[in-house]
């Protein structure tokens, strides 16, 4: 049964031959009244305070799930930049190691062709060293039928020489 301060006030005791005494009972539920009026309104007060507290817990709950999801949201976010800048810098590497061997094989061909290029001087070399051996002997040839042709005319021009003097 719930009592109410007015309850306690209006509740009438039955009073017999040398029964209690009326003022000090009226004052005494007088006193009851009062402090069960206060702890009533405590009680509501209470009461009020847990709703408000209950509207906070679930307050608090709404925005402790709101940065929860904000925190997913954000380690996602961070794996997908980390997993982004890893595919960046493969990419960056990939592009490196095309342009390094698309250098290196420049390079071969270069060193390729100056091999043949060097191996080409040499041939070319060796067909004039050939050409002017081939030159000096002809000339040394000609020197030498130069020199028999001067030998037979000395000798032709001493052979008249002599036939003028013995003549």
């Amino acid at each position: 049964m719930k009592l109410t301060p007015l309850d306690i006030i209006q509740h009438q005791f039955k009073t017999g031959f040398r029964g209690f005494d009326v003022q000090e009972v009226d004052a005494f539920l007088g006193d009851m009244a009062d402090a069960f009026q206060l702890l009533l309104n405590e009680n509501e007060k209470l009461k009020s305070d847990i709703d408000r507290l209950n509207c906070d817990i679930e307050e608090y709950t709404r925005r402790e799930e709101t940065f929860r999801i904000a925190l997913l949201n954000s380690q996602s976010v961070m794996g997908q930049m980390k997993e982004n800048a890893q595919k960046s810098a493969e990419l960056i590497i990939a592009e490196a190691e095309v342009k390094a061997e698309k250098i290196i094989s420049r390079a071969n061909n270069r060193l390729v062709q100056l091999q043949e290029d060097i191996s080409e001087l040499k041939r070319q070399r060796m067909q004039m060293e050939i050409q002017l051996s081939s030159v000096i002997e002809s000339y040394s040839r000609l020197l030498e039928m130069s020199r028999e042709e001067q030998k037979a005319v000395d000798d032709d021009d001493l052979k008249i020489k002599l036939m003028k003097q013995s003549a």
